[in-house]
């Protein structure tokens, strides 16, 4: 089971080192759920990324908000680990809020965007766009 932010952000500070902070990235991606393969389709894929990317967004209705159920999978494993740091970014947050979420000041508080490849951070990026855009196209349906 994957970790609240709050907890993702008090383990990243109390590691020091780069290697451990990579290797716990990595872990992250493998608590992910499998995504089924049938869900693996050009329209769940990621443009953008480096590395086979795909993301599915469902809408999950609450008493009083709406946030998204998030799925995916890549072929990379720190990739799939970016993607859970991603998922646990916008975790229980309302369509309206992932959208004014500031996600790479979340990443650059974590140290990712400082050592992650130029090719890994656009990708992220795109993950987060991607994210972004379900949020919008629920909201508006």
């Amino acid at each position: 089971m994957l970790p609240t932010l709050a907890t993702l952000l008090d383990d990243f500070a109390l590691l020091d080192d780069w290697e451990d902070r990579y290797k716990y990235v990595i872990e992250l991606g493998r608590m992910l759920p499998a995504m089924p393969e049938t869900l693996k389709t050009p329209a769940t894929k990621v443009s953008g990324c480096a590395s086979q990317v795909w993301i599915f967004a469902q809408p999950e209705d609450h008493a009083d908000h709406t946030t998204l159920n998030l799925t995916g999978d890549s072929d990379a494993l720190i990739v799939k680990g970016l993607m859970a740091v991603a998922f646990l970014i916008f975790k229980d947050k309302s369509l309206k809020e992932i959208e004014s979420i500031d996600a790479a000041t979340i990443f650059s508080t974590l140290g990712l965007k400082d050592h992650l490849t130029p090719q890994r951070s656009n990708g992220l990026a795109s993950m987060v766009k991607r994210i972004k855009a379900d949020a919008r196209r629920f909201a508006a349906s």
